[in-house]
Parts: C-alpha cells; sequence; structure tokens
C-alpha cells in the first residue's frame, strides 16, 4: 500500500509509526513544511509539501491518512476520494454530521474505502470484552457507563482545540466522540439523547465537561462524563449485561495499565465469579486498526459504515451541544 499523510504532527507520527514494513510512505503534507521534512526523513525517499492537495492527488499514491485539525478533516478526505484514493481519516471525521454528506455520497460512488480513526476499538481490552460480548455471556445489555479525562496542561485554552472554529467544540468533540462510539458498538443506535456541556475551569470558548444520557429504543442507556478538569487521566468503561458485567481501565501510560475484569452471575447470585486480564506494553490500537482498514480494502467489503458511525456520533454532539446553547 502507497501512502500519502496529510497532517504531521503527533497523531500523524503514530499512524506512520503504524503502518509497518509492507507499506511505502509516498509524501507527506503539512502547513508547515518543516515537520513535513521531519515526518519523511524516517522513511526514505518520500516527498515533502506543504501543499495537501498535492498529496491527496499524487499518482502513485493508493490510500490517504487524514490527521489534520479538525475543520480540515472532511473537506480533505472528500478530495481525496474524488481523487481515487481510499482514506483513514481521524475521529470525529468533521466538525457537524452535515460536513460529512458529500463525503459519504462520493464514497458511495466511487466504491472508496473510508474509515473513520475510532482507535480504541483496537485496545486489546475492548476486543476481548467485544467478544466476551459476542458470545452471548453477558445475556442481554441493559447499560453502560464511561468516564473518560484528562487535567491538561498550562496553556491548554490557547490551543488549537480551544478554538470553535478550528475544533468544533471542546472535551465533548474531542475525547466524548470516543465513548460515543464505543457505546454504539455495544448497544447500537441512540433514538433520545440528553445533555449537559459546559465550561467550568478553562478560560475558552468551547466546553470542558459534557455529560451525557442516551437512550435506545429498547430503554438501553449510555451514561457518560468527559472532561478536560479530570486531573489525574482516567478511562473507565463499564458494560451491564443481566448475565454480568465487564469493566475496562486504563489505556496505557499516564491512563495507567489497561484491564479488562469480567463478571460473572451465578445463578445463585452473591459474589459474582471474576476474570481480569491485563495488556502492558505499547498501544498497539493504532496498528491493528491500520490492519482492519486494509483488509477492508482488499476484502472489498464495508466501505461507508464508519462514516454512517462518525455522522451518528457527530449527530450526538451536536444535539448535545445544541441544548447547551453552545
Amino acid at each position: 500500500m502507497k501512502v500519502a499523510i496529510a497532517g504531521c504532527g503527533l497523531i500523524g507520527q503514530k499512524r506512520l509509526r503504524a503502518l509497518g514494513k509492507g507499506h511505502e510512505l509516498v509524501i507527506a503534507a503539512d502547513t508547515n513544511l518543516e515537520r513535513a521534512e521531519a515526518l519523511v526523513r524516517q522513511r526514505d525517499g518520500a516527498l515533502a509539501t506543504d501543499d495537501w492537495r498535492k498529496a491527496v492527488s499524487h499518482s502513485s499514491v493508493d490510500a490517504v491518512i487524514v490527521a489534520t485539525t479538525n475543520q480540515w478533516l472532511a473537506p480533505i478526505t472528500l478530495a481525496a476520494i474524488q481523487a481515487g484514493k481510499h482514506v483513514l481519516v481521524e475521529k470525529p471525521g468533521a466538525i457537524t454530521p452535515g460536513e460529512l454528506d458529500p463525503v459519504l455520497d462520493a464514497a458511495k460512488k466511487t466504491g472508496r474505502q473510508v474509515s473513520v480513526g475510532f482507535n480504541h476499538r483496537f485496545h486489546p481490552a475492548m476486543q476481548k470484552a467485544r467478544e466476551i460480548f459476542e458470545s452471548g455471556a453477558l445475556g442481554s445489555l441493559m447499560f453502560v457507563r464511561g468516564r473518560y479525562g484528562h487535567g491538561g496542561r498550562v496553556g491548554y485554552d490557547k490551543e488549537w482545540r480551544a478554538d470553535p472554529k478550528i475544533s468544533g467544540g471542546g472535551e465533548l468533540i474531542d475525547q466524548g466522540v470516543h465513548l460515543i462510539d464505543l457505546a454504539r458498538w455495544f448497544l447500537g443506535d441512540f433514538k433520545h439523547v440528553s445533555g449537559f456541556a459546559n465550561t467550568y475551569f478553562w478560560d475558552m470558548p468551547v466546553d470542558d465537561n459534557a455529560f451525557l444520557s442516551l437512550r435506545t429504543k429498547d430503554n438501553q442507556m449510555a451514561w457518560l462524563h468527559v472532561s478536560c478538569t479530570e486531573w489525574k487521566n482516567l478511562f473507565s468503561f463499564e458494560i451491564y449485561g443481566r448475565d454480568g458485567k465487564l469493566h475496562l481501565e486504563g489505556l496505557g501510560g499516564s491512563y495507567g495499565p489497561e484491564r479488562l475484569t469480567y463478571y460473572r452471575m451465578l445463578p445463585e447470585m452473591g459474589p459474582p465469579e471474576t476474570t481480569s486480564w491485563e495488556y502492558p506494553g505499547d498501544d498497539k490500537s493504532w496498528q491493528r486498526e491500520w490492519e482492519a482498514f486494509v483488509g477492508n480494502i482488499e476484502r472489498g467489503g464495508d466501505l461507508t459504515s464508519g462514516l454512517e458511525n462518525a455522522r451518528a456520533v457527530l449527530c450526538v454532539v451536536s444535539e448535545v451541544y445544541r441544548g447547551s446553547g453552545l
């Protein structure tokens, strides 16, 4: 697979490392040319440019990774599809649901594979949780509960994520979309959306906390809280079925060890049977996500489900922002 990368910041660097052997970086683009040049030095023979249009239209490129700030995600993805490229675009994929409509139309017309980078699905603890869920061991699901947050850093309110014209919002559209995506992965579509997003601490015009209550047509619930006033980085995701519970915590690094605990209810009830798995080591979710993306291209299936899911996630975000006056 011959690849172009648009956006050579931290996420672009992670995406490059995830390519592994057998995939060639052809060209990298960034508005900061020096950053693009630094990225391509990691791969002999790659070109650097400050014009993303040159990257997405390059004749040798098969797939484009879009890792820019949020306001450019949808326009660059659309241009790449129209140039005949497959695309892996970072979450949230766009700022509003409507921005994804022409992207969806183009993907359907061209048959290009487009995936949105919800890499949390590919953490080993989450993959194991999905395996247990699909086995039916939890019984019918009742609700999920998720918390995700970090403590920011000095000057956080002056970074691009604090500018709504660039980011489209604050913590909800940043980390919150991961929780919404995971909740949808297990519970399905949400027919009833309520929540509140607000700025409590940071001096910025976007939210630093969001609280969501999401309900399916069968009254399964998702209670979610995302925060950049968490102070100590936290990831916690709990899945409750009639016959058991799964608790995922940690993402490695500053979020603590990645761990999954399975609580299996016994017929006599009382204390459940408990099994835990811990996943030390480096974060391989980016690599697994890339492998799944390439696999979809090779199989020729599942072309637009990632975009449709991203649009549904952004519909939740937009509804909460609208109800919060943001």
